[in-house]
């Protein structure tokens, strides 16, 4: 009974993940308005991956050594493709590298580096994620639906972490990589940029690294008002 509990557990969670990275076909002709609303039940459907995950892992720790091990085992590979989907294991493959770097040196203030506000990142990953990417690092940042982007004094931080000084470089995968750098290379985010003396170069490389999510997520806040089944 409970190895039937855990297969019909690892086969919702693949059905949450396979919803979560469909992409509408009238994506291109929404307003601003459904454009948000999607991006938000985005980040409920992960945010109830992320709850089923760690559910299924307490599984595998308490039946680990009982009988029918093939079973489990099967069911640990299954949560780890999850996590690796989520974000929370590193990841390889060909993807577009974004160089943050400044235009020029503010000599006059001696600011030789200048900050990124953190609604500029923020944009920038919306922006990002409406054009196809799947999976995003801000050097060893990896991003997911929770990550935290907020100014700290005049530091930015993600994941509670200071972005360091530019350059840097913000890594992207997607399923069409050429098309999401076609994108971004006229979209008007560069201007938005520009105009914090801040350059923003696009190259396709044929392997990258992304770095596993690596913070404690509190899972005791995905409560009944801010998780939904990821049915759709």
């Amino acid at each position: 009974m409970l190895l039937a509990f855990v297969s019909l557990l690892a086969g919702l969670m693949i059905a949450v993940l396979f919803q979560s990275n469909q992409k509408p076909e009238t994506r291109d002709t929404r307003d601003l308005w459904e454009i948000r609303t999607e991006l938000n039940e985005e980040q409920i459907k992960q945010q109830n991956l992320y709850k089923q995950i760690s559910e299924a892992e307490e599984i595998i720790n308490q039946y680990e050594n009982e009988p029918n091990t093939e079973k489990i085992e099967t069911l640990k590979e299954q949560v780890n493709k999850l996590k690796e989907k989520a974000g929370l294991s590193e990841k390889q493959g060909k993807g577009l590298v974004i160089t943050v770097k400044p235009i020029f040196r503010d000599i006059k203030n001696g600011q030789a580096y200048p900050t990124i506000p953190p609604e500029l990142i923020n944009r920038l990953l919306n922006e990002l994620k409406l054009y196809g990417a799947t999976d995003i690092a801000i050097e060893n940042e990896r991003i997911i639906s929770i990550t935290p982007v907020r100014a700290v004094g005049d530091s930015t931080y993600v994941n509670n972490r200071p972005v360091p000084p530019l350059p840097i470089d913000i890594k992207v995968m997607s399923k069409d990589l050429e098309k999401l750098m076609d994108y971004m290379e006229v979209n008007k985010i560069n201007d938005y940029f520009a105009i914090e003396n801040i350059e923003l170069s696009y190259e396709i490389e044929e392997v990258i690294t992304l770095p596993k999510y690596d913070m404690p997520i509190d899972f005791q806040w995905f409560d009944s008002e801010n998780v939904e089944t990821g049915e759709s």
